[in-house]
């Protein structure tokens, strides 16, 4: 019997705990996701697991409809059924590459339903993920990259490398599809990719992927905890009735406290900055009366010993 290969077992048993009846794997037709349709094909054809492919086409590329079906033919090939599902892009102000993503990830919720959506990211994507967060400089949350679990978001491939699903599509005679964005500069993260990151490679000897994967795993689980001191201390009442207690909190507890009660009052998250909550911070040496204008028409206004939100009166 053909010994297995050990990228391949390890790919198995990283894919195997999220998988459960009506998971969908988010296929593109690249290596990366055609390497974990392979994974799960195991899976469907051995144990009979109820699972399937969907390939969406955004339609923004001369041939993606070929592309499209060329990847279900390819997992139908792997035994694992597909279909394909296209989206209408909108772009509004949030850029191409948000707007594709917005569309992707809600043609997959509504085909998945309440079951698991496994995502090929992989370490690499991780370690891009981090140094764009790193370049916006908006604190640990930006820098913490992709969970592996995120409510039916799955993405078991984190801790491969790309190399390593090319070599397992390699292994299945898989045909994988190069999208030409990947290697177009106008895009942010294709310069990471392809000039950054080799870079950091060069000048600090190698293993800067994993470190920043690594250094994403050890914010994120500091930037939990510090959310459950948060929620723990969370204010019932809408806003904060006792400044000098409130005073007491460590910073980041505060500063999380208060977004969350700017946002729950109507603010709107997108446009919600550091700035902002620390002018909200700001408050706690602020006079009586002292009011911050919060962006979505919500001000923060401080009386005697306490902070209310109220919405902002608009001129008609």
């Amino acid at each position: 019997m053909a010994r297995l290969d050990p990228f391949v077992a390890r790919a198995r048993n990283l894919v195997e705990p999220h998988l459960v009846p009506g998971a969908v794997v988010a296929v593109s037709g690249g290596a990366d996701s055609l390497a974990l349709a392979a994974v799960v094909a195991f899976f469907v054809r051995r144990r009979e697991l109820e699972a399937r492919a969907v390939v969406v086409d955004h339609g923004l590329q001369p041939g993606s409809a070929e592309v499209a079906a060329r990847a279900v033919e390819q997992c139908a090939g792997l035994g694992l059924p597909a279909s394909v599902r296209r989206v209408e892009v909108r772009d509004v102000g949030t850029g191409p590459e948000d707007a594709a993503r917005a569309a992707r990830y809600l043609a997959l919720h509504d085909e998945a339903g309440n079951a698991p959506i496994l995502l090929a990211h992989t370490l690499d994507d991780q370690a891009e993920t981090v140094l764009l967060g790193l370049g916006r400089g908006s604190g640990p949350r930006a820098i913490q990259g992709m969970r592996a679990v995120n409510g039916h978001l799955r993405r078991p491939f984190l801790t491969l490398r790309r190399a390593d699903t090319e070599r397992i599509c390699a292994l299945h005679d898989l045909d994988w599809w190069d999208d030409p964005h990947n290697e177009d500069p106008a895009y942010r993260r294709v310069r990471v990719r392809c000039e950054l990151l080799p870079l950091m490679e060069d000048v600090l000897g190698g293993g800067v992927a994993e470190a920043l994967a690594r250094t994403a795993d050890l914010v994120r689980m500091d930037a939990d905890a510090v959310d459950g001191l948060a929620i723990r201390a969370m204010p019932t009442s809408g806003g904060i009735e006792d400044l000098w207690t409130f005073a007491d909190l460590d910073t980041p507890v505060r500063l999380r406290i208060w977004r969350r009660l700017a946002i729950d009052a109507g603010a709107s998250p997108g446009e919600l900055s550091h700035a902002h909550t620390l002018a909200l911070d700001g408050l706690l040496q602020a006079r009586g009366g002292t009011r911050i204008e919060l962006p979505g028409h919500v001000t923060a206004v401080r009386e005697g010993d306490r902070v209310r939100f109220e919405p902002q009166t608009r001129d008609v």
